[in-house]
């Protein structure tokens, strides 16, 4: 790809004053309209990233570019200490649509959702009467559940841990899907929670089994403990319906959400069911940001729009049509050993004489016109918008074949 002076600086630019933790691909992204974006050299993309599942609803909704400049001509921030109206309509909302939920906490990302969960189970626990050393939660191997220092904690990967220690202290570790592993953890009787993702997302798009949130939830009964699951890439309707939870008819007693809940704005928020609701006190969390109108508004629409029979509709049938996509590009190169995942968070695990190489497909693809993600170095993981249209995923797919027929 041929790239102008003008973006050149850009790129150097982004080398120069960035702190160095990411590694983005050597273009400039630009403008987009629903699953195509657009870089600084007018080069056309098929979306199959929605950034990292935040766009649910594409790049640039019309609707949500009209309620952000409705929104932005009447309040943009007032902080917790005074009430606005949109976040007051959003916890409602969602309270509505949770199936469990009584209140919620506003904040402004997935790690921030999981650090107020995380610390309304020890406040839980420290009003059950409960001492430090038996307020215990279990994670699981392959989790992600962002990048504070609670929650990397809780995530269960040493590659996002390494150089940060002394980690915090009361978290345990099990197997995932290993119904009986956490059973063993948890005979003990210091466990407080169990946080635990339908689909692991960063642990290479790897789903629960069937039976396991629901084995989770009569454990976490029978031994008096909280179920907190973290939706905050699986759930807005990404697999097919609003929670991925309502698969396996496993009530969580906190839910956390983020991603495409603002559709592309930033937004984080913990649902508290019954047993937790009045935990957290005045003063008790907080957070400046959290609940802005700005985001409230947006939310309320994406809530409003990826809760709907359409886009139920149409997650199930592009899960069908790149799962049969996938399949054929399989079927003529071999280039798979196991296509998983639910609705529209799929991940195709390389065989393995391509091991290591999903790095290799993300950036040929990136050449071609996709934009692709991975899920470790193995995986490619597929999270388009939840309304993409029939003929951005038949290109997408193309693309994709011409990317894996030749590293093939």
């Amino acid at each position: 790809m041929t790239t102008s002076a003008a973006t050149q600086a850009l790129l150097a630019n982004a080398d120069r004053y960035y702190v160095p933790v990411y590694r983005p691909r050597r273009i400039v992204l630009a403008r987009g309209a629903g699953s195509r974006v657009w870089d600084s050299e007018g080069r056309e993309y098929v979306d199959f990233a929605a950034g990292i599942a935040v766009c649910g609803l594409g790049h640039a909704d019309p609707e949500l570019v009209a309620t952000l400049v409705e929104q932005a001509g009447k309040l943009w921030h007032t902080s917790n200490i005074f009430v606005s109206e949109p976040p007051l309509r959003l916890a409602e909302e969602l309270v509505a649509a949770s199936g469990f939920a009584e209140r919620v906490f506003l904040c402004n990302s997935g790690a921030e959702a999981n650090e107020a969960a995380i610390k309304l189970v020890r406040r839980w626990a420290a009003a059950q009467g409960r001492g430090p050393d038996r307020r215990v939660i279990i994670t699981f191997q392959g989790s992600f559940h962002g990048r504070t220092l609670a929650a990397v904690t809780a995530t269960a990967q040493p590659k996002y841990q390494e150089g940060y220690e002394p980690l915090p202290g009361g978290f345990r570790y099990c197997p995932y899907n290993d119904l009986a592993a956490v059973e063993a953890a948890m005979a003990t009787g210091d466990v407080a929670a169990v946080l635990v993702e339908p689909i692991q997302g960063e642990g290479g798009v790897l789903p629960a089994a069937p039976g396991f949130l629901a084995g989770l939830r009569e454990l976490c009964d029978r031994h008096g403990a909280l179920l907190a699951l973290d939706e905050i890439q699986s759930g807005m309707g990404r697999t097919g319906k609003l929670w991925a939870w309502q698969w396996d008819n496993a009530k969580p007693d906190i839910l956390t959400l983020a991603k495409a809940l603002g559709g592309g704005f930033p937004i984080g928020a913990m649902l508290a069911g019954e047993k937790v609701a009045q935990t957290l006190q005045f003063g008790a969390h907080g957070t400046t940001f959290g609940g802005n109108p700005l985001a409230a508004a947006i939310a309320r629409v994406a809530l409003r729009r990826l809760d709907s029979a359409d886009i139920r509709a149409n997650v199930e049938r592009q899960s069908a049509a790149l799962r049969a996509g996938l399949e054929a590009i399989d079927a003529d190169f071999g280039v798979f050993r196991e296509i998983r995942g639910r609705g529209l968070m799929l991940g195709a695990v390389l065989a393995e004489r391509l091991a290591g190489r999903a790095g290799d497909v993300l950036d040929a693809a990136v050449a071609r016109g996709l934009l692709l993600l991975q899920a470790g170095p193995d995986v490619l993981r597929f999270v388009p918008a939840l309304n993409i249209g029939d003929a951005d995923v038949a290109e997408g797919l193309a693309v994709l074949r011409e990317v894996l027929k030749d590293l093939a």
